[in-house]
């Protein structure tokens, strides 16, 4: 099992990423249709210790966090924020850019224009095509995970080649949270099923965004780091892997 690293900004565990940086294990996902909150965000950096924004240009969100990175008062240099490009920037000048359009919106000199680099839904086939054609490999590598979709083989296959492996969708867009093993470990520890996804996400070593436009909610993804499933809790919900999507299935794409 992973270690979760040692304190960043924010009293947020951080871990190394190839690019000489550091990534929080733990951050705030966004998204569109309806998936962005001024007030969320605001609360999260301002009271939760958030120090990880993602968000995606196609996202639609990038200028409204700037505001909420400017209100929240939080430094620049103290944030990984994370965006991504749509496949129509692909290509080196057009991706070039796309990402300086999107520190424009964000507000930001930087995402490291770019400081450290990812991909998102690589599979194995995807990562050993990239292999071939680039000489740079990803810094991370943000794919779906969550009880019921648990990557393993790609998780240490990304440990093999120090990418990160980020996992998006940690709830399960709130399917794990009404499982009974969830519900019966949520009691057993006395905090709530987001809370024990969330904790078993990160000590399994992944870096974790759940999203929500709640504060309340956000303020308890958040808090996770003052307990500890024990391995056999841990072997339960890693069976509980049935190798279903909530997102979508890359499988397909070649």
């Amino acid at each position: 099992m992973a270690s979760a690293g040692s304190p960043g900004p924010g009293g947020v565990p951080a871990v190394p990423v190839a690019s000489g940086h550091s990534i929080p294990v733990l951050g705030l996902g966004t998204s569109h249709h309806g998936g962005y909150s001024h007030g969320a965000v605001v609360h999260a950096l301002q009271k939760c210790g958030i120090r990880h924004i993602d968000t995606a240009k196609r996202y639609g969100c990038e200028s409204l966090l700037q505001r909420a990175i400017r209100e929240s008062g939080v430094k620049r240099e103290d944030l990984w924020i994370t965006t991504k490009l749509w496949h129509s920037d692909y290509g080196y000048e057009n991706t070039k850019k796309a990402c300086l359009e999107s520190c424009e919106r964000l507000g930001v000199e930087y995402l490291g224009v770019c400081k450290s680099i990812g991909v998102s839904n690589f599979l194995i086939s995807h990562l050993e095509q990239l292999k071939e054609d680039c000489v740079i490999t990803p810094h991370v590598n943000q794919v779906e995970y969550h009880p019921f979709q648990r990557p393993q083989e790609l998780v240490d296959y990304c440990r093999s080649r120090d990418i990160v492996f980020e996992g998006y969708c940690p709830l399960a867009k709130g399917e794990a949270l009404t499982h009974p093993a969830v519900i019966q470990l949520a009691k057993k520890y006395s905090r709530t099923p987001a809370q024990i996804c969330i904790r078993w996400s990160i000590q399994n070593g992944i870096v974790t965004i759940p999203k929500s436009t709640k504060a309340e909610r956000i303020e308890e993804n958040c808090k996770v780091f003052d307990f500890t499933i024990a391995e056999d809790d841990v072997e339960i919900l890693n069976g509980m892997h049935d190798g279903r999507h909530v997102s979508w299935d890359p499988t397909s794409i070649v």
